[in-house]
């Protein structure tokens, strides 16, 4: 299927992108942080990358580990109060020493168990306790991001692209060109905020389960899209913390787009237009796309169950955008009368009355037209609605996985497409509540060895993202094998 053509059948790259400045693409910082590699003599050894409290034997160095930083055995339980913030530096500090992932991010962005400029030339961005921004911070080697978090206690941080140099010494360069984006993950950003003219449950930051299923549709949708249509494998869809989720394409051909095709492949998705509260978003072409076709009958389902049941969206005066998107006038005069004597009526009925009222007469044009205004009633009403601008560009930032939102508390974590229905985030657990869970764990003897993070909640989302990793990784071996073998890569004495 041509990429370059979108669902609706209009052209995803015809005319050039004319996009708002990016504000996270400008070097907002007053002053970069110390290096870390510059603090101190990196002569980086696979042992030295990783805690041995974390050590795992699918991916474990040859070599014994050494400890780099000396720290207590059984650090002293967190004093967690009714007035504690989830962003009081104490709580930050044990959340980075005891419970962040450094290993398998590490892992995930570096591509190999061994170091490689993935990682050591991947631009992190620290968002501080002072509200202060720092851009363009790089570290060799996963312990040092790990004492960097550590140290300068980061509310967030964000991922940017793998550079050609190092992001720290992007000053040093005698041409601005030399220091360009290589690659990133493509990523895709759902904010339930873009979903508060059709949902009548909460509005702005607040969600509910009903709303949350706006965001289980558009999940369902664009994986089986990005899978299906442009046969990507490696796909990771994360909670943004709060009322929304990522979603990280991690295959190599992905990382590698450059921003025309990123733009393509997010104009592929989009579908709906105007940002009008009473016009008609959705103008489908026919004969639908197949991948609009497949998208109807995921979709359908949830329409009558979240959308006409738990939203009620036609409710009253509400129900004037419903005649609003209709094609046929006589249909539409007819439909106003018995619904102003039933203003109360509820949207399920009032969906069905459209058929009924259509088939009593009503109906000054043919069917085919009323039934393509239905679909794209279905479509307005339960499809994705992407930021589209995170997609297209390569230097964009996106919120790292496993980070605190420092609204909520809690952790960003990954979702399991493969039981999406089940992800409630209501019940992903805050950092708090993490920490109260390790200071109230009893295990015996055996489980001495047990990192923090196994024995809080966090472990199957941990224990999800390490598998998601290993898969990722064994690809990635063996498409550098297949290199060799193609090219003949040989030794030669």
């Amino acid at each position: 299927m041509p990429h370059s053509v979108s669902p609706d059948g209009s052209q995803a790259d015809s005319q050039p992108i004319k996009c708002e400045p990016d504000t996270q693409s400008q070097d907002v910082t007053m002053s970069d942080a110390p290096s870390p590699a510059k603090a101190e003599k990196t002569n980086v050894n696979l042992e030295d990358l990783f805690d041995d409290e974390d050590s795992d034997p699918e991916f474990s160095s040859s070599v014994p580990g050494v400890k780099s930083e000396e720290e207590p055995p059984h650090p002293e339980p967190i004093k967690i109060t009714s007035r504690s913030s989830f962003s009081d530096p104490e709580i930050m500090r044990a959340f980075y020493q005891r419970l962040f992932p450094f290993r398998y991010l590490f892992q995930w962005l570096n591509h190999s168990p061994s170091p490689t400029n993935d990682f050591a030339h991947r631009e992190f961005a620290f968002t501080l306790q002072n509200d202060a921004y720092l851009r363009y911070q790089s570290f060799p080697t996963a312990d040092l991001l790990r004492k960097q978090c550590i140290q300068l206690l980061p509310s967030r941080f964000e991922l940017g692209p793998v550079y050609s140099t190092n992001p720290r010494d992007r000053k040093t360069m005698r041409k601005a060109s030399a220091f360009r984006p290589l690659a990133k993950e493509l990523v895709f950003d759902i904010d339930m905020t873009d979903y508060d003219d059709i949902r009548t449950c909460c509005t702005g930051a607040s969600i509910c389960h009903k709303c949350w299923a706006f965001i289980t549709m558009a999940i369902k949708v664009v994986d089986v899209a990005l899978r299906e249509d442009f046969g990507f494998k490696h796909i990771m869809w994360v909670y943004s913390g709060r009322r929304g989720a990522h979603a990280w394409v991690c295959d190599k051909r992905a990382r590698e787009m450059d921003d025309s095709k990123r733009r393509a492949v997010a104009g592929y998705l989009e579908l709906l237009k105007g940002g009008d509260q009473g016009g008609k978003k959705v103008n489908a072409r026919r004969p639908l796309h197949p991948h609009l076709e497949r998208s109807l009958n995921i979709l359908k389902e949830h329409f009558q169950t979240s959308i006409l049941l738990e939203q009620d969206p036609w409710v009253e005066e509400k129900a004037a955008h419903l005649l609003q998107l209709l094609p046929d006038q006589k249909l539409k005069e007819a439909l106003q009368k018995k619904w102003d004597s039933s203003p109360s009526r509820p949207s399920a009925l009032k969906w069905s009355d459209i058929d009924n009222v259509a088939k009593s007469g009503a109906l000054s044009k043919g069917s085919k037209d009323l039934l393509e205004a239905k679909q794209d009633i279905v479509l307005e009403y339960t499809y994705p609605r992407l930021d589209a601008e995170v997609s297209k560009k390569l230097n964009h930032l996106l919120k790292s996985p496993f980070v605190v939102h420092p609204g909520t508390g809690r952790v960003c974590v990954p979702i399991d497409t493969r039981k999406v229905e089940e992800f409630d985030p209501l019940s992903v657990p805050t950092v708090t509540q993490l920490l109260t869970e390790i200071d109230e764990w009893e295990g015996d003897d055996r489980d001495k060895q047990l990192a923090d993070w196994e024995k809080t909640s966090l472990k199957p989302y941990i224990d999800y993202f390490r598998g998601f990793v290993g898969r990722l990784l064994k690809e990635e071996r063996g498409g550098v094998k297949r290199e060799r073998e193609e090219t003949g890569d040989a030794m030669e004495f």
